[in-house]
């Protein structure tokens, strides 16, 4: 029922954006049929340049999440069993998270340039915290008794940790995770929008420069999709964890 209630809300959405212009309650140079944005990605996924371009993005997103989540869970281990630690660097913690990460990025472009590692470094920087808080809890979420138990019964730190800490801890970090790659998703984006030559978000920005809307929600689709689908894969390797929950 769920999925069918998805995809009849899909539907009805793609339906409704279908209608609007061809009806005259939109303007059409303003907002294209779903139908005419729908062509015009196929015609641009045919083109191994906007291929190139998404490859690109992709890349970039991979990398700052592969450095951002163990940098992120390690100093969230350690803010987390650390109560000291916690008190010291919890206040600027928050205040980092709760900044617009864009504020920072022409710092990035300045001391980076506008290349490969700018975007990956903006991306990091925008998903840390993210993670960081998200461990922090996910070891606060360990009830005490179960790591107690397992010490007296002779479990070593490397036992703990697999046997405990790890199953208590994965349905918080996957979670986290999951919001981590949308955010980075978006700092990457945003970055490459700002000052870039390559990637998906250059593309956005030069097509909306140029009013070029056909392209522009045809990307804007594109992109829609691949954020889904990355999102619904770690949905899924969360939901395969639930369980440990309890």
């Amino acid at each position: 029922m769920l999925v069918l209630g998805r995809l009849a809300l899909l539907a009805g959405f793609c339906a409704l954006w279908e209608a609007l212009p061809r009806v005259g309650l939109a303007d059409p140079e303003l907002l294209p049929p779903f139908s005419t944005v729908l062509a015009t990605l196929g015609e641009l996924l045919a083109r191994p340049a906007l291929l190139a371009d998404l490859g690109t993005t992709t890349l970039e997103l991979l990398v700052a999440v592969a450095l951002a989540l163990p940098l992120g869970t390690l100093l969230g281990l350690a803010l987390g069993e650390n109560e000291r630690l916690a008190r010291i660097f919890d206040p600027l913690v928050f205040f980092l998270f709760s900044i617009p990460k864009s504020i920072f990025l022409p710092l990035f472009i300045l001391t980076m340039g506008i290349g490969f590692w700018q975007k990956v470094a903006f991306g990091v920087f925008s998903t840390l915290f993210i993670v960081l808080m998200s461990a922090a809890a996910a070891v606060r979420s360990v009830r005490p008794d179960h790591v107690f138990t397992a010490r007296a019964f002779g479990a070593s730190r490397a036992q703990i940790a697999w046997r405990v800490y790890l199953p208590s801890m994965l349905p918080i970090l996957l979670e986290g995770f999951r919001l981590a790659v949308i955010f980075g998703f978006t700092a990457v984006l945003l970055a490459e929008m700002y000052a870039s030559r390559t990637g998906m978000g250059h593309q956005i920005a030069s097509w909306g420069e140029n009013f070029m809307l056909q392209r522009l929600f045809a990307g804007v689709l594109l992109l829609s999709v691949v954020a889904i689908a990355m999102n619904e894969a770690i949905r899924g390797i969360e939901a395969r964890c639930s369980h440990w929950r309890s």
